[in-house]
């Protein structure tokens, strides 16, 4: 130990026997180490707190060892050397790691110095055990035991939250751009979420105040559907949705239960909307089934369209366009009179299904009866309420109505008119990699069926080079792979083919193997 280290520990190690003295805690020791060392030694919080403990690096490394086996965990790798680099700020904990030293030191992340929650969800100090502040004052019952007793929930749902707090804490500490799986145990956490959701809303009081809350974050997660990374997002909406499902798990008023339900549908419908983008049709189509539960409790018609017309999208992206049909009928039926957005999104859903059964024959009766549903689709547009228009996952834009409407009529080989309308929805989109992605393959899908292999290619090209691999999905690989085929039906030895397929079949890490 170098002098500067032995006077540390010496100044330490009388701050702790006056604090044991004058009755304090393991924490309020490890503060005072803090403010009197920091300044001289540079001492860490983390580093603090084993001070004021008494404690070495190997004690510490043992407790971390027993609580890993008591866990029936593997022995970690954690060492002295790892521990010390914390201590000196040159390396961060992992969340795994970062929740066994707040296990060791009986305190939060932020009292060891770092941000953010632990995956655990809830407070590491002993039960029965309290601050000396909390003792000075006289508690209630109810408030006694929030300050000594974490929030019980279910095992199984405990550890599906902390597969989802892993995941967002392993995003949050990534590079924007790097890659992220959609592995197993994610997908496990987000079935074992949604199921719990089903077997609450057959079953089942939470503040007006708190219901607030989760209705705006409900709202924001729908705004981040077009900016944030579809598995980041997942994570976020499901930890919600887990909070939302606990306040179901009892009986509440009538008025609070009504906005829950609906909570709990938009929820269910956003999550299987990720989870379309995601590429995985499976689980989308589980959570639409948990939101349709929820929203026909509500008795609201607009609610229950919109979540059939989001429905419809599945099979319209996975092949079956006649299913897809069926349901976009289903939601306009539902929706009936009431100005919504389903009434502007089933109808085009309905064109762009007929367009897919026409087999890319311009058949004059399918044309038409397709162009008829558009019109349906831009004039219930105009009667939506202004914030409806403006809200891409619960409402319908003017950006997605042309989307959309650019892809019916490059499906009807309409390419004069699609190529305009592609051109104006490229434009008015700015923020979504996803939908930017699919109108260039639509747009080069119109240059070949003009003959223009030269320029479908590098559209083509250009287009796949953008998405990011957090981006990249079944969603894009289908058309993206439509249009190779079309291509080389073309001409199988065009000189910019090579370079296309390179890039659709470029590396991907965290891209799911064999698709959706």
């Amino acid at each position: 130990m170098s002098g500067r280290q032995h006077r540390e520990t010496e100044i330490a190690r009388r701050i702790r026997a006056a604090g044991l003295a004058a009755g304090r805690t393991s924490a309020q020791i490890a503060d005072e180490i803090h403010e009197q060392c920091s300044t001289q030694f540079g001492t860490s919080r983390i580093k603090a707190h084993r001070l004021g403990h008494g404690i070495a690096l190997a004690d510490v490394i043992e407790q971390i060892r027993a609580l890993f086996e008591r866990d029936r965990k593997s022995m970690p790798g954690i060492g002295e050397t790892l521990l010390s680099a914390y201590e000196s700020g040159l390396k961060r904990p992992g969340p795994e790691y970062m929740h066994y030293l707040c296990t060791v030191y009986r305190v939060e992340p932020h009292e060891l110095g770092y941000d953010g929650p632990c995956i655990c969800g809830h407070g590491h100090r002993l039960s029965g055990v309290l601050n000396a502040e909390a003792k000075e004052l006289p508690l209630l019952p109810t408030e006694r035991e929030l300050l000594i007793q974490p929030m019980v929930t279910e095992p199984d749902a405990e550890e599906d939250e902390n597969i989802l707090r892993r995941t967002l804490l392993n995003l949050l500490n990534q590079d924007a751009g790097s890659p992220s799986a959609l592995d197993g145990p994610v997908l496990g956490a987000c079935e074992g979420i949604r199921r719990r959701m089903d077997e609450t809303l057959v079953s089942a009081t939470v503040s007006a105040a708190m219901l607030d809350q989760w209705e705006e974050a409900t709202l924001s997660f729908g705004r981040q559907y077009t900016t944030t990374a579809p598995l980041r997002l997942l994570c976020d909406v499901l930890l919600e949705m887990s909070a939302v499902r606990t306040a179901m798990s009892r009986r509440q008023p009538i008025d609070l239960h009504d906005r829950l339900l609906r909570m709990a549908a938009q929820l269910s419908g956003l999550s299987g909307m990720i989870m379309i983008n995601l590429g995985d049709h499976r689980l989308a189509r589980s959570f639409f089934r948990t939101g349709r539960t929820a929203a026909d409790e509500t008795g609201d018609r607009a609610l229950r369209a919109w979540i059939c017309a989001r429905e419809s999208l599945v099979p319209l992206y996975f092949g079956d366009a006649r299913e897809a049909l069926n349901l976009a009928k289903k939601s306009r039926d539902l929706a009936g009179n009431t100005a919504c957005a389903a009434q502007a999104m089933a109808p085009v859903v309905e064109a762009r299904a007929l367009a897919m059964l026409s087999g890319g024959e311009s058949k004059k009766e399918v044309v038409e009866q397709a162009k008829r549903a558009l019109a349906k689709a831009r004039s219930a547009f105009t009667h939506m309420k202004t914030e409806d228009q403006e809200d891409m996952a619960f409402g319908y834009t003017e950006k997605q109505l042309y989307f959309y409407q650019g892809d019916v009529l490059t499906k009807l080989g309409q390419t004069l008119e699609a190529e305009v309308v592609l051109d104006q929805a490229l434009e008015k989109y700015q923020d979504h990699i996803l939908d930017q992605t699919l109108i260039r393959l639509d747009q080069a899908q119109c240059r070949l069926l003009d003959g223009e292999l030269d320029s479908a290619l590098e559209i083509g090209t250009r287009a796949l080079r953008m998405v990011g691999d957090e981006y990249m999905s079944d969603l894009i690989l289908r058309p993206a792979l439509a249009l190779e085929q079309a291509i080389m039906a073309r001409n199988a030895e065009h000189a910019m083919l090579p370079e296309f397929r390179a890039e659709l079949r470029r590396p991907r890490a965290g891209l799911k193997e064999g698709g959706a």
